[in-house]
């Protein structure tokens, strides 16, 4: 089944928390996104059902193997493509902002040219 951009939106988020500490909980992810914990709490348990991500006896979440992929890729759409709006001139805050929406719907071919334009330059 297809991650829609919200769940999309969680993993980015796990796996963002998860580079910057060993364990991450619902309601970290709710304070980073700003989201209510009942929100959180529905789309754990999606991601959950989903398997891309466990959550063991003490509330901690892990990415799967699978869940680890797909954030590593949206993660990396985030980056490179607010890299290229701010070398166009957007505003760092309003790149971010702007390249979230984009990560989600991009074609993978699209993205790859972007990528190595970026790359090469």
């Amino acid at each position: 089944m297809a991650l829609k951009p919200s769940g999309e939106m969680y993993l980015e988020t796990i796996y963002v928390l998860s580079e910057h500490s060993s364990f991450v909980r619902s309601i970290d992810i709710a304070e980073r996104m700003n989201f209510s914990k009942p929100s959180v709490s529905r789309a754990v348990g999606m991601l959950k059902k989903e398997k891309y991500i466990v959550v063991d006896d003490n509330g901690y979440i892990t990415l799967t193997d699978e869940g680890l992929k797909l954030a590593q890729k949206i993660y990396e759409r985030h980056t490179v493509l607010s890299k290229v709006l701010m070398m166009l001139g957007v505003d760092e805050e309003t790149a971010s902002e702007d390249a979230c929406k984009i990560e989600h719907i991009i074609s993978e071919k699209s993205f790859e040219i972007i990528k190595k334009y970026v790359e090469d330059m």
